[in-house]
């Protein structure tokens, strides 16, 4: 059997999408006005450059808004994983790309994790995780990162960073260290995986990354192994093996101390990951991808 790449259970219509809409009403409402113009016999000396600057100044704005081309993804993706505990089924997980809160200033990009045990699991080890990651557009800096667990273990982690001075301050309910330094280009955890689908995969090279979890922060490395093929429900899918070296920096996952942790990614322009192996402070797991869909959400996303 052929490998081939993660497909999506879901038909999208782009031609519904909101900035489609936006851009058809609002060139009819120019229409109209530019009948009304002319109806009332002005020269069309009078109104035709007026009408090129608005309209320029329109289109402008509107490209302005719109989502890059140059990600290999978008708002309404949506990754749904199922994660063993050993080879016992022991939660979900969900990752996903938000629309933006507008009163968060410079944050063009919005990633969510949400990870919860199975009830079953919840009587020995009850978890709850929600991660929220906001960077620019380019996802080259982060701007704001929030990390709630609750269950067995609790935390209300918040890293707020200042790129005005450089620097990334952390609070943890009543704990407040003072802020730490960053270099550019620093990203929290979470948007350093959809920092790795945009690079190019090459096997044998190695991308490094300034990572912080708030309170340090370390030039993180991830290491192309090998290409892959693995069995996903199923089918066999061509992958890149990775392997990120974050060293003491928490985050999404914390990792045993010295544990080594592989992620698996689709060996296409999407770079969609489809399995993540590693060991934990409860022990070992593995995440795999149980589904893929790709939506266009209005709303922002609610609190797990």
């Amino acid at each position: 059997m052929a490998p081939e790449a993660v497909s999506s259970n879901l038909t999208t219509h782009p031609s519904h999408s909101k900035g489609f809409s936006d851009l058809t009403e609002s060139l009819f409402l120019f229409l109209l006005i530019y009948i009304g113009i002319k109806m009332t016999k002005l020269s069309p000396k009078t109104i035709i450059f007026p009408l090129i600057c608005a309209l320029t100044v329109f289109l402008t704005n509107h490209a302005a808004n719109c989502q890059p081309l140059s990600t290999p993804f978008r708002v309404g993706e949506r990754l749904e994983f199922q994660i063993k505990w050993g080879f016992i089924p022991a939660a979900r997980a969900s990752m996903e790309i938000a629309p933006v809160n507008p009163d968060i200033i410079g944050a063009a990009n919005h990633f969510i994790l949400k990870i919860a045990t199975y009830p079953l699991i919840d009587l020995i080890y009850k978890f709850r995780e929600r991660v929220d990651s906001y960077t620019n557009r380019a996802i080259t800096r982060s701007i704001l990162y929030k990390k709630v667990l609750k269950g067995h273990t609790k935390r209300d982690i918040k890293v707020v960073f200042n790129w005005d001075k450089h620097q990334a301050r952390y609070t943890n309910f009543a704990e407040k260290p003072p802020p730490i330094t960053i270099p550019d280009s620093t990203l929290d955890v979470l948007s350093a995986f959809f920092f790795i689908r945009t690079q190019k995969l090459v096997v044998g090279q190695t991308i490094e990354q300034p990572i912080t979890d708030g309170t340090k922060v370390v030039v993180g490395q991830l290491h192309v192994l090998k290409h892959e093929k693995i069995k996903i429900k199923g089918r066999l899918i061509d992958t890149f093996k990775l392997e990120p070296e974050l060293r003491d920096v928490k985050g999404v996952f914390e990792k045993s101390k010295h544990a080594k942790m592989y992620i698996w990614v689709t060996a296409d322009s999407r770079k969609i990951l489809v399995r993540l192996k590693s060991k934990v402070i409860v022990g070992s797991f593995v995440a795999t991808l149980i589904n893929y869909a790709q939506l266009f959400p209005t709303k922002i996303s609610k609190p797990l």
